[in-house]
């Protein structure tokens, strides 16, 4: 709730000080809730991830809605607010981003779909497809999710020579939910506004 200061006008003496409207930190959510949200800029476009207790802040601000909301609520002095999964700010909000997605483990094995692209089987570990000792870059085009069984039997060695072939070249991969998917473990509940599929574990 908003003070207001009361002070004297005399001459001489400070006037009335107005402190800045803020609104009351919701309580932690109790054990069991979760603890961050999906935040949709206002075009549904993802924008980044934040605590439960800001996305609380921001519904109760009215800057964003709840899109999606766990079972678990918040109760304050005068509210009862739902704990949001997903929440959309009502104004749009734009945000440079840089133009390649930063390439990471988490990233190639969401890529990928968890699996290894040799085999199919459980990916553990990153392979070059063309070996670093070959001249082969650490760039996406060049960088697949594999088993450990497979990066070491290929080692060193080309496709060519493995007479092993690729289901489909690797790529960059683009879109909004990237930001987010290479850097985080993805709820499974954000996954329908993160166009992710089910083969990615949350």
């Amino acid at each position: 709730m908003s003070r207001v200061g009361t002070g004297s006008s005399s001459a001489g003496q400070p006037g009335p000080r107005h402190d800045p409207v803020r609104l009351p930190l919701p309580p932690a959510p109790c054990r069991g809730t979760t603890a961050a949200t999906l935040l949709l800029n206002a075009t549904f476009e993802p924008l980044c991830v934040v605590s439960s207790r800001r996305a609380i802040v921001l519904v109760l601000a009215e800057k964003a809605v709840s899109v999606d909301s766990s079972p678990d609520v918040v109760r304050a002095e005068s509210v009862t607010v739902p704990v949001p999964v997903v929440a959309r700010l009502t104004r749009y909000v734009r945000v440079p981003y840089p133009t390649q997605v930063p390439l990471s483990r988490r990233a190639v094995f969401t890529r990928d779909g968890q699996t290894c692209v040799y085999c199919g089987g459980s990916a553990t570990s990153i392979d070059h497809v063309v070996p670093r000792s070959r001249g082969g870059t650490h760039t996406w085009d060049n960088v697949v999710a594999a088993c450990r069984r497979c990066n070491h039997t290929k080692a060193d060695r080309s496709l060519a020579e493995m007479g092993w072939k690729l289901p489909q070249p690797p790529r960059t991969p683009s879109g909004a939910a990237w930001r987010l998917l290479g850097h985080r473990t993805v709820d499974p509940r954000w996954r329908e506004w993160l166009g992710v599929p089910d083969s990615v574990s949350a």
